[in-house]
């Protein structure tokens, strides 16, 4: 029997709350599919940082290297500053384990109610492959005469050929495993230089994959195809800045951020990947039960199909879909985060296996380095 390590970060607020629903799933899972699960907690987070003054100690950061896969609940504190634990934590890991791909699902369940009247869960199965150590996020940058009239701020942004090749390369190896389509998002007509050396590798990489079609789409006309006509994408790759925009607007897409899962990953299986729902620390209501977990549920499917249980990682989330498509009331009450976490682990240990193919999960636990 195969047993994965894995290293969880409960981190702040909802954080410890989801992670714990997520890992109770898992474990069922586990249990059924045959294979073992070593769990390791970190204290990495808001608390550590205001007793240690560090995001991510040096030693932490190399322990967490000899991981199989890290589980991270949320992190952030009204009383830290914001972006010293974005990115002190989560961006330095995600460099750190050259973590290149950010994988954000956008699919409407059945039974979830979008905002956006036009979708349904029909025409709502995307995924959106975001750079996740490049762009405007991981460049340096300076402020000229701080604090005067005069001030400039200058920001820069690094594109490389082998960050930029890796995202494209393996997005089209997963839109060749499922609707055979690939749209590059980007907004070339004024980012010209980082615009052309995209579509340039986009197009070199296509001669590769006669199957797959691939198109363009401007950043800006993505804000509406994307809530107009999802169903038009599968597989969409972008840089940094605008797979984070984009891929929020996803979330609101598939139902909000209480569904919206992610995954870090690294190709190569050279580090750990890291998996995470999108939705923040939500410190208002932390200890209330109002949190709802599924989004961590789905991001630890992700990560049993990026560890190659397929069959785990199906199952987790025709699970979760499944207690979804139940709505979330009970008897006229709102049920809260440990009825709906009860619910996902008995319905892992009962539903059948998911057979359809071309599936996220399936293509991933595909696409994982250990079966690349």
């Amino acid at each position: 029997m195969s047993t994965h390590n894995l290293a969880v970060i409960g981190g702040d607020g909802i954080g410890p709350e989801v992670t714990a629903s997520a890992l109770a799933a898992m474990n069922v899972a586990a249990d059924r599919f045959g294979f073992g699960l070593r769990t390791t907690d970190f204290d990495l987070g808001s608390e550590a940082y205001l007793r240690t003054g560090e995001a991510l100690p040096a030693a932490v950061a190399e322990q967490l290297r000899d991981y199989d896969a890290i589980l991270l609940g949320a992190v952030g504190d009204p009383r830290v500053d914001p972006g010293v634990l974005e990115r002190g934590l989560i961006v330095a890991l995600r460099t750190l384990f050259h973590q290149s791909v950010n994988i954000r699902p956008v699919r409407l369940y059945p039974g979830v109610v979008s905002p956006v009247t036009e979708v349904s869960s029909d025409n709502c199965d995307l995924v959106i492959l975001r750079e996740n150590t490049e762009g405007i996020y991981t460049g340096g940058g300076v402020m000229v005469k701080d604090g005067t009239p005069d001030a400039i701020a200058i920001q820069h942004s690094i594109t490389t050929v082998p960050a930029t090749s890796e995202i494209v390369e393996f997005g089209f190896r997963m839109a060749s495993a499922r609707r055979k389509r690939l749209t590059l998002c980007h907004k070339k007509n004024v980012l010209l230089y980082t615009g052309r050396l995209w579509q340039e590798i986009v197009d070199q990489i296509a001669e590769r994959y006669p199957d797959v079609e691939h198109d363009y789409v401007h950043a800006d006309a993505m804000c509406q195809h994307l809530i107009l006509d999802p169903g038009r994408f599968d597989v969409v790759v972008t840089p940094n800045l605008f797979g984070d925009i984009i891929s929020d607007l996803g979330a609101v897409v598939q139902g909000g951020l209480g569904v919206a899962a992610s995954a870090n990953f690294n190709v190569s299986g050279s580090a750990p990947s890291m998996y995470e729902p999108v939705h923040g620390s939500a410190p208002d209501i932390a200890g209330t039960g109002r949190a709802n977990p599924t989004a961590a549920v789905l991001s630890a499917a992700l990560c049993l199909a990026g560890l190659g249980e397929r069959e785990a990682a199906l199952t987790l989330e025709a699970a979760a879909a499944s207690v979804l498509a139940e709505g979330g009331d009970k008897a006229g009450q709102q049920v809260d985060t440990a009825e709906v976490s009860a619910r996902i682990a008995t319905r892992v240990a009962e539903i059948d296996v998911p057979t359809t193919s071309g599936s996220l999960m399936q293509t991933l636990a595909t696409l994982a380095p250990q079966h690349a």
